[in-house]
């Protein structure tokens, strides 16, 4: 079984494009994203959901000497790079609409210049080169990671904690092929029980699971460290055990984002039957192949 994860991938939603193709089995990516995924046609299953998210996880950054932008009202008018169908797109679209600056839409021009960039090395070149003013990005992510611990980049933005974003569109998730879980539900069973058993370890010794990070995907060690440490973290959350939860969760960010203008959930709106499908029961608490029973 071949797994990639969001943060290993040079282009943002290559996991989702490689699940639909059959050439890995299992992808991880944030709820939303996923969501959309599924909008889009990919016929898959959440697996596994997290916990809801925090503030940490998405920030808006800019350029750590541009003495112009400080905060989201200094990005009326200014330029904005991030993978459109992403974390990088729905918690500043949040923090934006409610500053009332929004985004460019396919539709209608905003207050904000929006261009998708899906290559997060392209993303962050673009910010410090001057070419966009802000981008948002998972600080611990590996094209990102470098710029914030070098003091290149800085916070100007954060989702609120009562907001969509961190209670809702923020979650992590683990999603398959249908046919493929069909066909494998032990192993997938299997792979959750093995991903919860390393996130207790890794805690538990994170000097050693920092060294193994460094050196299986090649960066230094102060980096690996930060990724696993790091209060926006994604990779070692803890999941939701409750699938109705996670249920509720993708209803509740796919009606507010369609409300405050989402094109792309708009025209792709899932039914209330399709989200009940969507998330897998059997893998969650009560379900047949749940590592929560």
């Amino acid at each position: 079984m071949s797994l990639i994860a969001s943060g290993a991938a040079d282009l943002v939603g290559a996991e989702s494009a490689a699940v639909n193709a059959g050439a890995i089995a299992i992808a991880q990516r944030m709820i939303y994203p996923a969501t959309v995924h599924r909008a889009n046609g990919l016929d898959g299953v959440i697996i596994w959901a997290s916990e809801t998210s925090n503030r940490y996880r998405a920030p808006i950054l800019a350029r750590a000497d541009n003495d112009k932008i400080n905060s989201v009202a200094d990005l009326d008018g200014k330029k904005f790079g991030s993978s459109r169908i992403s974390c990088y797109w729905s918690s500043p679209f949040e923090q934006t609409t409610k500053a009332g600056l929004p985004f460019d839409s396919r539709e209608k021009q905003g207050r904000i210049r929006y261009t998708s960039i899906d290559n997060s090395a392209v993303a962050i070149s673009s910010v410090l080169s001057g070419a966009t003013d802000a981008t948002t990005a998972h600080l611990a992510a590996g094209a990102f990671a470098g710029a914030w611990l070098s003091g290149k980049l800085k916070v100007v933005g954060r989702s609120p904690d009562d907001g969509v974003y961190v209670n809702h569109a923020g979650r992590i998730t683990y999603f398959a092929r249908r046919d493929f879980v069909n066909k494998y539900p032990k192993v997938i069973k299997a792979f959750l029980a093995a991903r919860e058993r390393t996130r207790e370890w890794t805690y538990d010794h994170v000097d050693e699971a920092a060294a193994i990070v460094a050196e299986k995907t090649r960066v230094p060690l102060e980096v690996a460290k930060f990724q696993i440490t790091h209060a926006g973290e994604w990779e070692f959350t803890a999941g939701e055990p409750n699938a109705d939860r996670a249920r509720t969760s993708i209803k509740t960010f796919q009606a507010w984002y369609i409300d405050n203008g989402d094109d792309i959930l708009a025209e792709r709106k899932l039914s209330e039957d399709q989200i009940n499908a969507f998330v897998d029961g059997r893998f969650f608490v009560g379900g047949e192949y749940s590592i929560y029973n």
